[in-house]
């Protein structure tokens, strides 16, 4: 009876942790995307021009290394909105290049609407239906190889088959990061870090948007 109690008990209190990481995730979540709407807007404000794609790996993951090694202190605080301020500044140029297009401004919005909910629905599946959905994790290893030398390839050969196959594969690969990432924290298997919970949400939405843009775009008739 003393063991089954206990059982209850720490059941109980792994929810309510798990429940406090959801929440704390999904603010800090909401304020890194709207930190990132503000520098996207600052970019194509200055008229910045497209960054190099090497200076993006270097910031992008360099800034990401610094948030996994802070993330247990205020300064991961800083170090993930450092992280997402320079995501949406070098989105900027994107999206300015996107309304150039007699239909930029409709791709946009589109892409936006299509990843909002991509995101509440996927998190709902995993939230609603409590599914463990930990068996992607050796999927997304194994995707992200493929995706990173398939996107190299296609920046070499300029194919745009591959192309069209790259941002096909990274919806894929953001959408089972989400449902992967969420069932992480509900079922306690690997995150209780709400910053590196964020940091993982966030790339998936940014690679879902972007990719979600890019096939939109080729799929324009301008």
């Amino acid at each position: 009876m003393a063991y089954h109690d206990t059982h209850v008990a720490q059941h109980s209190s792994q929810a309510v942790s798990a429940s406090k990481v959801l929440r704390n995730t999904y603010a800090l979540l909401a304020m890194t995307l709207l930190f990132s709407a503000v520098t996207a807007g600052a970019a194509m404000a200055m008229g910045v021009e497209r960054m190099n794609i090497f200076v993006f790996f270097i910031g992008a993951y360099g800034l990401m290394f610094l948030v996994h090694k802070t993330a247990n202190s205020a300064a991961g605080l800083l170090a993930t909105f450092a992280f997402t301020g320079f995501m949406g500044f070098t989105l900027g140029p994107i999206l300015s290049a996107y309304l150039a297009l007699p239909n930029g401004a409709a791709l946009i919005m589109n892409a936006l609407a299509m990843t909002g909910l991509t995101f509440i629905g996927l998190s709902a599946v995993a939230l609603v239906t409590k599914k463990d959905f930990s068996f992607l994790g050796n999927f997304l290893m194994a995707g992200a190889i493929v995706l990173i030398l398939a996107m190299v390839a296609g920046l070499i050969f300029q194919i745009p088959t591959l192309m069209l196959m790259v941002s096909a594969g990274f919806v894929l690969f953001a959408s089972a990061a989400i449902l992967f990432q969420t069932s992480e924290i509900v079922h306690r298997a690997g995150e209780t870090n709400y910053i590196l919970a964020t940091i993982t949400l966030y790339v998936s939405i940014y690679n879902l948007f972007v990719s979600l843009l890019s096939l939109l775009g080729i799929m324009s008739s301008d």
